[in-house]
């Protein structure tokens, strides 16, 4: 199992909801707003005057080969909506209850 987490710009969250339905993705957390500011490029979301834009995120415990997919899907998503900014990665899950 791996937990994909991303971050992306609040307009990009119904594409990413639209993804998790088609890969019958169900199970999440998320939050709606969020700052952030990206490692390489692209403007701030920090929800300010200057700065308007906001961030969301989620999180979502997966088997590995969906997470494979679901962060093979993320990243062409990105590459579609560039000026967007969208980041995810996974981490491996050692138990759940």
């Amino acid at each position: 199992m791996k937990a994909v987490f991303l971050a992306c710009n609040q307009s990009m969250y119904d594409a990413v909801m639209d993804l998790m339905k088609e890969l019958e993705i169900r199970g999440f957390t998320g939050w709606e707003e969020l700052m952030g500011c990206g490692t390489r490029d692209g403007e701030p979301h920090l929800g300010s005057h200057a700065w308007p834009t906001m961030n969301s995120a989620l999180i979502s415990v997966v088997e590995d080969k969906k997470a494979d997919e679901f962060l093979a899907r993320l990243r062409q998503l990105d590459e579609e909506n560039d000026q967007q900014g969208l980041r995810a990665f996974a981490w491996n899950i050692e138990q759940t209850i």
